[in-house]
């Protein structure tokens, strides 16, 4: 299939093979899409991973808090298209003391950074690439299901509950120019963020999952995620935004949700 034949995407959050990000890169230029990467911090790894995708695409800077280069991204992928069809917002993040059951504790400045770049960047993101989207674009971001507070992942939790409402904000205001936007809410894959969910608790997120999905959940197995975020950039879903597609297994859909924090024995409910 070539379900996004003669498309540019425009994919960020690329740092090593074990990303959604990577995975739905890959895939996209299987499905005949032109990719596009940006990077933040260690450009020098993002650019040789990047070299293991079929096609070695450019790589351009990206720091999501940084202004100047929010504002010239643009103008500095107009060097390597004159449009974008599609973007993969894959950018999360929250300093230690947001995360590992320090929600009680944690000061307004990390709480500030964790929104900064897990929340307001999809709508900085969106902006920034806004002059190269037209018409039937979509936009593409990574959640992790909101609902119920996970053990440790604290206000990176908050910063999703905030991602979701902000995709739907997003597609309210970007609807009448004919741009979509979507999220993929994955059950833990063996990423690096899946570190912060419970990892001080003995809980462990991927095999609750494949224990409770319905469908069962296999935290190596990153191309059901990759599909999900694919078929969302193509032209497939014309008449869907401001939705979260789960690719968990159905876990969200059941109940007793793995991983989610209870009271303590005894405790007033």
């Amino acid at each position: 299939m070539d379900l996004l034949k003669g498309k540019t995407v425009l994919v960020t959050g690329v740092l090593t093979q074990n990303s959604i990000a990577f995975h739905t890169a890959r895939l996209a230029q299987e499905q005949g899409a032109t990719v596009l990467l940006t990077g933040y911090g260690r450009m020098s790894l993002v650019e040789r991973i990047a070299r293991r995708l079929p096609e070695p695409p450019p790589v351009l800077e990206l720091d999501v808090t940084d202004k100047s280069q929010l504002n010239s991204l643009a103008a500095r992928l107009s060097d390597h298209t004159d449009h974008l069809d599609g973007v993969l917002h894959s950018v999360a993040g929250a300093p230690a003391g947001a995360l590992g059951g320090n929600f009680m504790t944690t000061e307004w400045d990390d709480v500030a950074r964790a929104v900064q770049v897990s929340t307001y960047s999809l709508q900085a993101l969106t902006r920034a690439a806004l002059p190269l989207l037209g018409e039937g674009s979509s936009v593409v971001g990574l959640d992790f299901d909101a609902t119920r507070a996970w053990a440790e992942y604290d206000w990176m939790g908050v910063a999703k509950a905030g991602l979701e409402s902000c995709a739907r904000y997003l597609a309210s205001y970007l609807g009448a120019g004919g741009v979509r936007v979507n999220l993929v809410a994955a059950g833990p894959l063996r990423t690096t963020a899946a570190v912060n969910i419970g990892s001080g608790t003995g809980f462990d997120a991927a095999e609750e999952w494949a224990t409770r999905a319905p469908l069962g959940w296999d935290a190596e197995h990153f191309a059901p995620v990759a599909r999900a975020c694919v078929a969302l950039l193509s032209d497939w879903f014309p008449a869907t935004t401001g939705e979260i597609i789960h690719v968990d297994g159905g876990a969200h859909a059941v109940g007793d949700r793995p991983g989610a924090i209870r009271p303590p024995a005894g405790a007033p409910a």
